[in-house]
């Protein structure tokens, strides 16, 4: 019962804080004419990946590989399919040029990156892959390249376009930032601290606790602040927030737990993270094809994210 009552509390923080932090964001972007995408990219995306990397960090340093990759995985994975799915289903998303050019293809590069790492190993026949300290820098670099690349248009577009609306910058929207990170870092632990617990009261395995209880749980921030985000009609948001959380997840998370220690990961992890390449392939497809993501591909998405769920649980 206690249990039960943490994940409930976590949800409410997460629904409160995520509405309080999309306003804060969407405020502070136009006060400093900053295009609304940028900051879903970083400022909302990092913040709201905070619980996977408290999460995969922690992870590591017990111990738990499994945790710790297949929090990272499984959450870009129910990113892609459950989240921007759900989110079509509110309203049909469209998706600007810079997502189909710059960070969608970026956040294909980093997974097929992640792949080539481990893949090595196990076409070598061995039953055991793993991330090194090595790879987590390449990771790292990878991130900081992107990253340049995000404030080389920011500085682009501020300099060529003075269309883009400003308002009066407000201590209160910084605050508003602030306490709504807070809250969802908060909410998104009660959450898993919630969930995991009910888990492992009926018995569940560490490794589908990360794919699918752990991986939901941290993935709550995106889904809560995404479907926020397309309710009042800031889309560049939503759909900036799930790419960049992706992208941030597979760069900075692994990166960073690979630097702390080395991660090693069995042949079902590698299976996850080929349906992760591919189902993310598959969504950017959708997202090309009239450059939108409606009802029917949203229930498309949905559908894929329930056989996948299905295939862990039966595995």
């Amino acid at each position: 019962m206690f249990s039960f009552i943490i994940l409930v509390v976590g949800l409410v923080l997460l629904v409160k804080c995520a509405d309080i932090f999309v306003d804060g964001s969407s405020n502070i972007a136009k006060a400093f004419g900053i295009p609304a995408l940028i900051i879903g990219l970083t400022i909302v995306a990092f913040g709201t990946s905070a619980p996977e990397a408290a999460v995969s960090i922690t992870a590591a340093l017990k111990g738990s590989n499994e945790i710790s990759i297949g929090n990272v995985v499984g959450s870009n994975i129910c990113n892609s399919l459950l989240i921007l799915g759900l989110c079509g289903l509110f309203k049909a998303l469209k998706a600007k040029e810079e997502v189909k050019k710059r960070d969608f293809p970026y956040y294909l590069l980093s997974a097929l990156v992640l792949f080539i790492i481990v893949s090595e190993y196990f076409l070598a026949g061995e039953s055991i892959g793993y991330i090194t300290r090595t790879n987590g820098l390449i990771l790292l670099c990878f991130l900081g390249i992107y990253m340049v690349s995000l404030l080389s248009d920011v500085k682009r577009n501020q300099k060529n376009d003075n269309k883009e609306e400003k308002t009066k910058f407000r201590i209160k929207d910084l605050l508003s930032i602030i306490l709504g990170i807070a809250g969802i870092i908060i909410g998104g632990q009660f959450v898993v601290n919630g969930a995991t617990q009910i888990a492992r009261n009926i018995g569940v395995s560490e490794s589908v606790i990360a794919l699918t209880i752990i991986a939901i749980g941290t993935s709550l921030p995106e889904l809560v602040t995404s479907i926020v985000a397309t309710k009042k009609g800031e889309l560049d948001i939503a759909v900036g927030n799930v790419i960049g959380s992706n992208i941030f997840n597979i760069l900075f998370i692994l990166g960073t737990t690979s630097v702390i220690t080395p991660l090693a990961l069995n042949f079902q992890t590698y299976i996850d993270i080929i349906f992760m390449l591919v189902s993310s392939i598959l969504v950017f497809l959708m997202l090309m094809k009239n450059n939108r993501i409606g009802n029917k591909k949203g229930l498309c998405m949905l559908a894929m994210y329930v056989v996948y769920t299905a295939y862990i649980l039966c595995r």
